[in-house]
């Protein structure tokens, strides 16, 4: 087996509406579901094989803000405008629409914030 990356853990304040704002915004399916001694965790991907988004919500009653460990999530999509106005439509906040950057060949790139505030990058070749 090649190597590959799994996933990624994102930790969430609500998980359901989480769940539902990757699933609206950019067509991802619910994988797995883990209840463990002090996380529940839902499992996000995509058909077939590619990293997965693992939405965690701690529940051993340890207070932590949300994005403490936030990097950014890069999606690679069909359409990256619509991906943009679904996920603006499901409470992310527009940092910068889909649009050519010089020198980046043909890519639009663009940015939401996520309902917890975690930066997605959204590509598209066109």
């Amino acid at each position: 087996m090649a190597n590959y990356l799994g996933a990624v853990g994102i930790a969430v304040r609500d998980m359901e509406a989480s769940a539902k704002f990757y699933a609206y915004a950019f067509g991802m399916k619910e994988q797995q579901r883990f209840h463990l001694p002090h996380m529940d965790e839902i499992v996000m991907g995509f058909e077939g094989r590619s990293a997965a988004v693992v939405l965690m919500q701690y529940t051993d009653g340890v207070a932590r803000a949300a994005h403490a460990f936030a990097g950014k999530l890069v999606f690679y999509l069909d359409d990256a405008s619509g991906a943009a106005k679904r996920a603006v439509d499901s409470g992310a906040t527009l940092v910068r629409a889909p649009a050519p950057v010089p020198g980046l060949g043909p890519t639009l790139i663009g940015f939401v914030k996520d309902p917890d505030g975690y930066t997605l990058e959204l590509l598209q070749t066109i």
